[in-house]
């Protein structure tokens, strides 16, 4: 197939619209996870037509179909998508809420809601710029919205995949053996022994952190699992530095990626992503031995996805 830019032992990344491609490739009923990050609403992409407003809100929720035949029966979509704000004001834009809810609500695809999400990035440079920084009338947009969606009410997903470290004070319990049981003010009842499990690290919040870098000091209580920030210094980053290549700029992070892949399907099991990009979910699904396609339509950018896999040919 001419639109097969490269592939791995686990993998294959074509060149093309998802739209026309997810066709020729004859994935219905075959694919556990649709992981992605979509063109940005309100921004110019020539690929998609520079859609704007309702006509990137009907082409987004068409795609709600089209993904929900690809899925096996317990199959998972997930989505990231950033805020969006109003051209030259400091208001937001209601496209990424209206876009999820279409895309979620299409009749015709069968889909729920399982959880929403929330990756929060602390490092992330302060935007809008307008209004952060130079009117100084809005706080810093530092976060992304997670949609986990599913045909099924129960699909394939085990949080004992993705569990976070215990904090010192459970870690100080488990060898304890003992804690403050009995009636709660919110009226839960706590049993002698429903903490003295050790089962290895807590079962994950849907609020997921990226650490700004590894010696921050923490100026709040954690209760949400941290996920290593190493986008900016990895060895996909570095390598386009070396070689004077712009890294696709909206690239989601390796973390995030593999968070959702260990958690919502198994080894050998079929991870699609539909908007490729630099391939973060393709090299996150080879490293976590899970077959996988990715789909997209500049060339540009599936060109520097195959730096991505220099990396595992220089481990071996």
């Amino acid at each position: 197939m001419k639109s097969l830019l490269h592939k791995t032992n686990l993998g294959k990344y074509y060149i093309g619209r998802c739209e026309d491609m997810i066709g020729k490739l004859n994935l219905k009923g075959k694919v556990q996870l649709i992981l992605t990050s979509p063109p940005f609403p309100l921004n110019h992409k020539k690929q998609y037509g520079n859609l704007e407003g309702e006509e990137y809100l009907n082409w987004f929720s068409k795609l709600a179909k089209l993904f929900s035949k690809l899925l096996k029966p317990n199959g998972s979509i997930v989505i990231e998508m950033g805020n969006a704000w109003e051209p030259n004001r400091p208001v937001q834009s209601l496209l990424t809420f209206n876009s999820l809810l279409a895309f979620t609500n299409s009749p015709k695809a069968k889909l729920r809601l399982c959880q929403e999400f929330i990756c929060y990035n602390p490092a992330r440079l302060p935007s809008p710029a307008q209004w952060v920084t130079i009117n100084r009338i809005r706080t810093i947009d530092s976060f992304t919205h997670i949609w986990w969606l599913s045909n099924s009410d129960y699909p394939k997903a085990d949080n004992r995949k993705v569990i976070r470290p215990y904090s010192k004070s459970m870690k100080n319990l488990l060898k304890k053996q003992t804690f403050n049981a009995g009636k709660r003010p919110s009226q839960h009842i706590i049993s002698k022994k429903g903490f003295l499990t050790d089962n290895g690290g807590s079962i994950s919040h849907n609020v997921l952190e990226l650490e700004a870098n590894e010696n921050e000091e923490l100026r709040y209580p954690h209760s949400m699992l941290r996920l290593a920030n190493t986008k900016s210094n990895d060895f996909f980053t570095k390598v386009c530095k070396q070689r004077g290549i712009i890294p696709h700029p909206a690239r989601m992070p390796l973390e995030l990626a593999s968070f959702f892949i260990n958690f919502l399907t198994d080894e050998k099991d079929l991870v699609l992503d539909p908007f490729g990009g630099s391939n973060t979910t393709g090299f996150c699904a080879e490293q976590a031995n899970r077959k996988w396609i990715s789909i997209e339509a500049d060339r540009e950018y599936g060109e520097q996805s195959k730096i991505r896999f220099e990396e595992l040919l220089r481990k071996k």
